[in-house]
């Protein structure tokens, strides 16, 4: 069973600057809630209980928005806000939040190696990634887990992709697996040029992995920009043994990009009960006024 997971938040965030500059770009706010909520909101709906972040320095504030705020409940409950009292108090209770700081920018393997203190060689955990948000509906998390239990093997998320697009993924080499949407991964290449790719088959931010991960990356050598890749360590145990992939088939969205971000804002703000139906009248209106 998969109940923890590692969460590597450790980047600068320079696309989204000046915005970042004070601000981790996982607090963010798409729509209401910051990117880094919907990742362990993600992970609570599947399960997992038991979350490390990886931080740098100046990134608290992510640790702060999963921690009671006594101030502020207090001012909301005076107002008779009960509402917002119970949502900011909720944050706190979503799943046991713990931090880690990666001190140097040594590469997404380095990042998931620092959870290795905290969750044991002989557990499995998941891994994701804050650029990359799912569906807040959807369960494909937990179907990656599931499928890691059946079949004991590290398990990716594929994306696909177009051809030039691959120099901005790991990209797999594969063959079809035991089920529809369910992949053999043999190989994985980093970042390869177009002619290079094996497939149109991209790995992006979701993983259930062993924790024997940790040994293999260990003993992964630095690789693309000189920092220790995941995707390396991936490649190593995957030609020892395919490990599994499994084809994205829910939305997704790349809030790391800032078209990306103002995709997700646009589509989950659509999706919304409160006020979705006004949004969209107004987009419609507002495209119309612009001929669009």
């Amino acid at each position: 069973m998969v109940t923890k997971a590692v969460l590597p938040v450790a980047g600068l965030g320079t696309r989204f600057l000046p915005a970042t500059k004070a601000i981790p770009k996982e607090m963010l706010p798409v729509v209401d809630k910051p990117a880094v909520q919907y990742i362990v909101e993600e992970c609570v709906r599947s399960g997992i209980d038991d979350i490390l972040l990886v931080t740098s320095t100046g990134k608290s504030a992510m640790e702060d928005h999963f921690d009671r705020l006594l101030g502020l409940e207090a001012a909301l409950a005076a107002k008779g806000k009960d509402s917002d009292v119970e949502v900011v108090r909720q944050l706190a209770t979503l799943a046991t939040i713990h931090s880690v700081r990666q001190a140097e920018p040594l590469g997404l393997g380095h990042a998931v190696l620092m959870g290795a203190s905290h969750v044991r060689r002989d557990e499995s955990f998941a891994v994701l990634l804050g650029d990359d948000l799912l569906d807040p509906s959807s369960d494909f998390l937990w179907r990656m887990m599931a499928t890691h239990m059946r079949t004991g093997r590290p398990v990716v998320a594929l994306l696909e992709i177009q051809p030039e697009q691959a120099s901005l993924y790991g990209v797999a080499t594969v063959e079809p697996g035991e089920f529809e949407g369910e992949f053999l991964v043999s190989d994985l290449v980093e970042k390869p040029g177009p002619d290079q790719a094996a497939s149109n088959l991209a790995v992006i931010g979701r993983y259930v992995l062993p924790g024997t991960i940790f040994d293999v990356i260990r003993e992964t050598a630095p690789g693309h920009g000189g920092e220790i890749q995941l995707t390396d360590a991936l490649r190593g145990m995957a030609l020892e043994q395919p490990i599994v992939g499994l084809k994205l088939d829910v939305p997704r969205y790349d809030v790391g990009d800032k078209l990306g971000y103002v995709q997700a804002t646009v589509e989950m703000a659509a999706a919304r009960d409160d006020f979705g139906d006004d949004f969209v009248a107004w987009l419609r209106a507002w495209l119309t006024e612009h001929g669009a």
